[in-house]
């Protein structure tokens, strides 16, 4: 009877080539909707070596109007990254559209803006700490010191600039340089109290995202909540959305709402608030590092929600 040899040699395979690390870009379009679209992307992707890992579309009927993003790997790109992005334009100018295109390459940089009010800024920092928000909180900017504790243990650079009347516009204009000089790609208002000139909107067009409660244009101003109870209002909410040069009035990202009734007080209305404001703002901003956001007529479509 034969024995088997068991020797090292059994281990030994034929030698293959080990798979290519992914390398994963996120196109989003948007144009006229038209026949073709779809396959004329997909052919071109195909065409370059690329693998479609992931894609959604949307047609807005009424606008005439047709989104798409598309997430690809493209590390066994047959050409380079200049001939692809010259055959994407080729198809836009085709259909009339427009894209946009994230290579991966790096995370996005952050910056949150923030007051005293710490419940928001602690749900960011967990939740990126976690590994559930893909960038890097590169900068803090508060108009007080109260906050700076967290920031420190997280390890994030945190600048107080004092607001006044007198001094508004030139300490944002010095928050804005600072933020350039890192080179910001978003910043997150975690219950910021202070209003952002046109100016600064238009700096990071569609890349301010700020979260209030949902009773707007209901209760305008100060205490919103203590007024709702007042009101008897049967629902509270959280609105998370583009800040733009119309106060409170930008394109809506994210909102949710939580039922009350006769039996909930005002510090109960308080507390569902919190909650809802934490969960909405991070829902938002993950869309957004996502590139899962694409803005128009001042709303968005949301891919992946």
């Amino acid at each position: 009877m034969s024995k088997r040899k068991s020797t090292e040699d059994d281990n030994a395979a034929s030698p293959t080539t080990a798979a290519a690390p992914a390398k994963i870009a996120t196109m989003r379009i948007v144009g006229p909707d038209g026949k073709g679209i779809v396959a004329a992307f997909g052919q071109l992707l195909y065409g370059h070596g690329c693998n479609i890992v992931d894609a959604e579309q949307h047609t807005d009927v009424e606008a005439r109007r047709f989104f798409q993003r598309i997430v690809f790997d493209y590390s066994s790109l047959h050409t380079d990254k200049t001939s692809l992005n010259n055959g994407i334009g080729e198809v836009c100018t085709r259909f009339g559209m427009t894209h946009a295109i994230d290579w991966g390459e790096s995370k996005k940089k952050v910056c949150i803006m923030v007051s005293k009010y710490d419940h928001v800024i602690w749900e960011l920092l967990l939740r990126h700490k976690a590994g559930e928000l893909p960038c890097e909180i590169a900068l803090i900017i508060s108009n007080h010191d109260d906050l700076r504790p967290v920031a420190e243990q997280f390890n994030i650079r945190y600048e107080v600039f004092k607001i006044t009347k007198a001094t508004k516009r030139e300490q944002e204009d010095k928050e804005i340089a600072l933020m350039k000089s890192i080179g910001i790609d978003l910043v997150v208002l975690a219950r910021y109290m202070q209003i952002i000139t046109d100016d600064f909107c238009s700096t990071f067009k569609h890349a301010v995202i700020n979260i209030h409660h949902s009773f707007l244009p209901a209760f305008i101003g100060a205490k919103p909540y203590h007024r709702a109870h007042a009101r008897g209002v049967k629902l509270v909410g959280a609105t998370a959305h583009y800040a733009t040069e119309t106060l409170d009035e930008g394109p809506i990202i994210e909102q949710d709402v939580d039922r009350i009734s006769h039996r909930h007080s005002v510090d109960d209305l308080l507390a569902k608030g919190r909650v809802l404001e934490r969960e909405v703002l991070v829902r938002a901003v993950k869309a957004h590092l996502e590139d899962r956001i694409i803005v128009y007529d001042n709303k968005c479509v949301v891919f992946g929600s």
